[in-house]
Formats: C-alpha cells, structure tokens, sequence
C-alpha cells in the first residue's frame, strides 16, 4: 500500500516536472516557426520591391540617354521610321485622362454612395431590391476583372460604329470610363463602408438631412478611399493600349476636338516596339510615362488631403 503510495507520488512529480519543459518546448518552436514566416513574407517583399526597383531603373537608365528638349517638343513624324518626338502623345494622354475621369467618376461614386448609404432599408424590406443589389455588386466585381481588350472591342462596336463617333478622343474616353468604372465603384463602396456609423447618426441628430449627411460628412471622411480609386483608375489609364488601339485610332497628329484621333504614351510605345525600329525612343517614352504616372499620382494626392483636410475641418 505505501509502496504504490510512493510510486503514484513519484509518477506525479515526474509529470508535473515534463509539464514545464514541454511548455517551454512548444513554445520554442512557435518562435523558431514565427521568425521563419516572419523571414518568408520579409524575402517576398524584398524580392517585389527589387524587382520593380530593377524594371524602373532599366527603363530610366535605357531611356533618358535619348530625353532632350527636342525630344519633348517635337511631335512624331510618322511611318515606320521612328523619327521625331512625343510632344502630341504627351497632349493626348493628358486630354484622355481628364476626359475618362470626369466621365467615370461621377458615375463611379454616385453607384457606390446609393449601393452604400441608400439601398440599406430597402434591402431588408424589399427581397427583390436585395436581389438586384447582389446581382450589381456581383457584375461589378466581374467586370474589375474583364480583360481591357473586351471592352476595346465593346467600345469599337458602341461607340466607334453604332454611335458614328469614329477613332476619336470621345470613344476613346467612354470606353475608357466603362473600363475604370468597376474600380472606382468597387474602391467607393469600400471607403464608404469605412466612415463609422456614428458620423451619420452626429449628423442627423443635428437636424441634416440624407442628401446633406452624405455630402457633408460622408463623403469628406470616405475621400482617402475614394481618391485611391482615382489613382488607380488614372494609372491604368495611362498604362493601356489595347482598349486605345481600337477606339482613339493612333494619328500621330494633335487633337483638335473630341472627335478628333490621336495617340497616348502607352500606344507610342506600343507601336515604335512593334513597328519601328526606333527602340531606344520606346525606352525614352516609357521613361517619360513613368515619371509622369508617378508626378501625376502625387498631385492627386495632395489635392485630395487637401480637400479632406478643409471637410474635416468644417465638420469639426
């Protein structure tokens, strides 16, 4: 009986002793196992930003032996020579961004504050209201992801065929608008869905209305957000040339109006790759691009604090 007592207290302490070295085991390895993810997602990052460093640096170093101020001021001559500048593409693109900004964002975040801050109630009373809401937010996220020359080709058969607006700035803009469309909706919906609660609850305790709520609150806190899916709207902009090969056309020329053709940076590049043997003035547009993705990203930026900063401030 005091022999099993003994042994039963011997078995005890043997386990009570385990109990801490296990404890200390496990958690060693959990550390060991953290660091290495730690180091995997560290290298990942490391090698994405390398990699981008080494795409820009090629690109600056290739391009900017063939930037002058003549190469900035002339306009392209044409053909498959190569020769001259890019002073009208650096025109047209700017012409095409501001055009296909202001033709998707209003519509961009209008969709997002109605999805947003008006279809709520009428979700939870309404199943067919629901329904339809599912099914546009489904449609939106599938369209974020339809290829560019998809809606080219919508764009050439919409507006450069059926509507008669032919290789223009105008149908280069519309198809360019319904291309950015998504994001804009889709960025939108989710800075909205940020701006606490209590904002909208504050301003209409105070005596606003809807409509007042969201222009004056609402929308000046979701900024940040909304000015995000700006950014990437107009960096893609820049960035395409399949859905601008089928609806601006490529005329080297400068435009005169919305009607009239033309030729984006991106589409420069394209066609003196693929056409021309003038390779090293590819490089120096794609350096031209970049930096003017990079300049234009800033602006944008600063403009938008700048709005937010003065809405914030009002409210308080």
């Amino acid at each position: 009986m005091n022999e099993s007592l003994r042994s039963l207290t011997r078995t005890k302490t043997q386990v009570r002793e385990r109990k801490p070295r296990i404890a200390s085991s496990n958690l060693a390895q959990r550390k060991l196992t953290q660091r290495i993810f730690f180091g995997l997602v560290w290298a990942a990052g490391l090698i994405a930003v390398a990699a981008l460093v080494w795409i820009i640096g090629y690109v600056m170093v290739h391009g900017i032996q063939v930037i002058n101020l003549e190469f900035l001021t002339t306009r392209p001559a044409g053909g498959v020579s190569g020769e001259g500048g890019m002073s009208t593409t650096i025109v047209t693109t700017l012409y095409l961004i501001v055009l296909t900004i202001a033709i998707a964002t209003p519509l961009g975040v209008g969709a997002a504050v109605y999805l947003v801050e008006y279809t709520g109630d009428e979700q939870r009373e309404n199943w067919l209201v629901a329904r339809l809401v599912a099914i546009a937010r489904t449609g939106v996220e599938i369209l974020a992801g339809v290829p560019s020359i998809l809606f080219g080709l919508f764009g050439f058969a919409l507006f450069v065929s059926f509507l008669k607006l032919k290789f223009s700035l105008l149908s280069a803009g519309l198809s360019g608008a319904c291309l950015i469309l998504p994001v804009i909706i889709r960025t939108s919906e989710e800075a909205l869905l940020a701006v606490p609660r209590s904002y909208r609850e504050g301003s209409l305790a105070l005596g606003a209305n809807k409509l007042q709520t969201n222009l004056s609150v609402v929308l000046p806190a979701a900024m940040p957000g909304i000015v995000t899916g700006i950014v990437l709207s107009v960096g893609r902009i820049m960035a395409e040339t399949a859905i601008f090969w089928v609806t601006l056309g490529g005329s080297y020329r400068l435009p005169q109006d919305l009607l009239s053709s033309g030729r984006s940076m991106a589409l420069h590049v394209y066609m003196l790759a693929s056409e021309t043997r003038a390779f090293e003035k590819a490089m120096g547009t794609a350096a031209i691009l970049i930096v003017s993705i990079i300049f234009l990203n800033l602006i944008i930026n600063i403009i938008s604090r700048r709005i937010s900063s003065r809405s914030m401030g009002r409210m308080r």
